[in-house]
Formats: C-alpha cells, structure tokens, sequence
C-alpha cells in the first residue's frame, strides 16, 4: 500500500513575529527556507559524482547530530534523508497508510491533530491524521523523519535538495503547500515508540575554531580582535553562510588571495573586516583569505544560531579539535548501532 505524506504550511505566517523580526518577511523566508531535504554528506554525497565537470557542496544537515536523533528515534540509518526546517512550522497529513515520524534539533511544539505531543519522541499516525510542527522555539534547524524514509528519486547519488542547482528534493526546490511526499515504507510499525531527553541548545557557548588556512594574511591584533570579540549572527544568514556583525579584523598583506578551496566552517574576512562563516550550501572555492575554520564538532552549534545571536570564537588545536571530532563520531556511532534504544 503506497503512503504519501502532504506538507501543507500554516497560512497565517504573519502569527509568527519571532520570525518576522529576524527576516525581511515571513512569505520571502517560506519560499527560499522552507521545508527542505537533506541527507548526511557519508551516505550519499552529490559532489561524490563520477563527473569530473560537476562540483557541488554536499547539501549536509546544518546541525547531523540533530537529523541523527530523528532518524534514530524511527529506526533509520542516522544520515537517512529527511525534512529540515528552518525557524517556520508546517503541517503534514498522511494518506494512504500509517506511517512513523518523529522531530528533533531546534525545539518546537508538535501536535497530532491538534493534540500536544512530545517533540524528541516518535510518533505513528493513521491514515487522515496531521502532524502539526510549530515555529522554532530557540536554535533555528529542526529535523522530521519518516520510518523507511523518503521514496524520492536521486540526484547524483542524493536526495539532498541542492536550491540555487535547481537539484534534488521536489522540482529543487523547498517544499510548497500541497507538495506530496512519498515515502518508501508502507507496512505498520512494528516496535515500541522511542523516546529521548530534550538536548538544550546552548546558544552562549564559544564556537571553537582552528587558525588557518591564510591566518598569515592578518596581523596579530586583527586575530586578537577575532578571539576577543562578540559578533552578532546578521541578517544575511541561509544555508550558504552567516555573516556577521562586529569589530573590523584587520588584515595585513590584503583580503584577496589565489582562489581556494572552502569547506564547512571556513571562516572568511572580506575587505570590509566583518566575517562570514560558511555553511552547509558553501560555494567550492573561494578568493576571500580565511583566518580560521569551525572545527566539525561545532559546526551544528553554530548553525543554531539566529540572526541577533552573539557569536564568540575560541582559538583550540588541530589535535584537541580531533579529539572533538572522534567523541561527536562516537556519539554517531552509538546511534547507529541502536544505542538510543
């Protein structure tokens, strides 16, 4: 038996003024970060196409420990795809079937036909029930999965929505009212429901950083400013990077250099001194000196940041930033292994 799920999005967005007073407007903010699908980078990755002409970011979860626990809590793989949210709520009914589904990352209020339920906990529905998720509460990414997953088709060897290619997902696009999903499983669920403790969002912890690559391209009191100072998460803020607000870093041999590769996290100091921390849509390359690099550990903590959030950098090692990275792999693996169960 086939089972679509429909996204249908709350019609009033004017109600949600937490949003509009980060955003220009709260239509522009449903049409570009809408409801999006994304899958973890390892399980498919659509710069791992064979074609050498083609190359593309990942499209990776802003925040993978948080699409690991959705997944996790209705039996999948931790970098299945999924729906990722940004700030807003929607509504999703199901048709055809029963199906399992369940919230994680920023917090939000969820419902099943109105009724009150736990985010962080999975859910079974029954064919005409609606699951209702509400604007992000703290943090900014949240993440919905579906037992078995969705049965989209690939592109490049993901279902990661890749907007500004007009790539994967639906038509490449975020989600719209009416949009239906399909999805791959169709049988009931089996299993007992699961559940896990709330993980608080801590938007006041430093976002550690190592120096690097072109740091040489800034003088001494240009990085002590860097790791002395409070930057407010601006406006211009998506996917692709946050640029922020604060103190000028002042550079000493210029901004530009040779174009260079750019990875998630790199933190980039254009001419006018204001840096810009790249994100999960990140362009390849860049010609901007970067100073330093969000260690992976990090990299969901500071995508949780909204506009109007103060940032602050704190400079560690190559080894104590791979010490982070092998604990969150362990958390991962934990996962994956059932060890949420």
């Amino acid at each position: 038996m086939k089972v679509a799920l429909y996204a249908r999005y709350s019609t009033d967005l004017q109600d949600q003024t937490s949003i509009d007073g980060q955003f220009r407007n709260c239509e522009e903010l449903a049409a570009q970060h809408g409801y999006t699908v994304v899958q973890r980078f390892k399980d498919a990755a659509i710069s791992g196409s064979d074609d050498p002409r083609i190359i593309l970011p990942e499209h990776d979860p802003m925040d993978r420990l948080a699409l690991a626990f959705a997944n996790a809590l209705v039996g999948n793989a931790p970098g299945a795809g999924a729906l990722e949210f940004m700030l807003m709520g929607g509504s999703f009914a199901i048709e055809g079937g029963t199906a399992r589904l369940a919230v994680a990352g920023a917090p939000c209020a969820v419902a099943v036909d109105g009724q009150p339920a736990r985010a962080m906990t999975s859910l079974t529905l029954r064919p005409g029930q609606t699951l209702s998720v509400g604007p992000a509460q703290a943090g900014v990414y949240a993440y919905m999965a579906i037992a078995g997953g969705l049965a989209l088709p690939l592109e490049l060897g993901s279902l990661s929505l890749q907007p500004r290619a007009g790539i994967g997902g639906i038509e490449g696009r975020a989600l719209r009212s009416g949009d239906e999903l399909p999805l791959a499983l169709a049988d009931e669920p089996r299993s007992p429901e699961l559940a896990l403790d709330a993980v608080p969002i801590d938007a006041d912890a430093p976002i550690r950083v190592v120096l690097g690559p072109q740091d040489n391209y800034f003088s001494k009191e240009g990085i002590e400013t860097f790791l002395s100072s409070a930057y407010t998460v601006s406006r211009e803020a998506d996917r692709m990077g946050y640029r922020l607000a604060g103190p000028r870093i002042a550079h000493a041999r210029g901004f530009n250099i040779v174009s260079d590769g750019i990875v998630t996290g790199s933190v980039q100091v254009p001419g006018a001194g204001e840096p810009i921390v790249m994100m999960a849509d990140r362009q390849t390359t860049g010609g901007y000196a970067i100073l330093a690099t969000v260690i992976s550990a990090d990299i969901g903590l500071a995508g949780q940041l909204a506009p109007g959030d103060q940032i602050q950098f704190e400079a560690c090692t190559l080894q104590e930033a791979m010490a982070a990275l092998i604990k969150r792999e362990q958390a991962l693996l934990a996962i994956e292994a059932g060890g949420l169960a």
